[in-house]
């Protein structure tokens, strides 16, 4: 069953002033992708807030990453978010960050290769400007670096 997710916000914060929805008035563009999935090279980001062995947990302002090896088991992982409840999760990562999942798929055949590493951040807690001007312009910058041709974005 889909949660309808802006009137679910309104009600919980309903003796507040109205959430000001971010309003993105620039349109990215469409690119294509240019070979097969199954020739490409797949980059995997996550806004769950996972963090790889003892990396520092994220905090409320944190507009910074982790980098994420594309082997890391379930055992390697960890979870620091305040904006959902994490229990699932914390049980199996995947369903927020399915690193699992794409080394499945690069196995099969089904994409060409798995980027590694794959980029965790905590999302929807700071500002939509920080994630404009700091966080997506340093990790497309590493992606572009290491030519990467789509990338999997997974909201939490």
């Amino acid at each position: 069953m889909p949660v309808e997710y802006i009137p679910r916000t309104r009600e919980l914060y309903r003796a507040y002033a109205p959430y000001r929805w971010v309003v993105n008035t620039d349109t990215p563009p469409w690119t294509p992708l240019r070979k097969p999935i199954a020739k490409s090279k797949l980059a995997l980001i996550g806004s769950g807030g996972i963090l790889y062995r003892d990396q520092p947990r994220f905090h409320r302002e944190d507009a910074t990453y982790r980098l994420i090896p594309k082997n890391a088991t379930q055992a390697d992982l960890d979870i620091w978010h305040f904006g959902y409840k994490t229990d699932d999760a914390r049980r199996d990562h995947n369903c927020v960050f399915p690193l699992a999942r794409l080394r499945e798929l690069e196995a099969e055949g089904v994409i060409g290769e798995f980027a590694d590493p794959a980029y965790s951040f905590m999302g929807g807690i700071y500002s939509a400007r920080k994630v404009r001007e700091e966080l997506a312009p340093r990790i497309a910058d590493e992606l572009k670096s290491a030519h990467v041709d789509a990338l999997l974005l997974v909201p939490a």
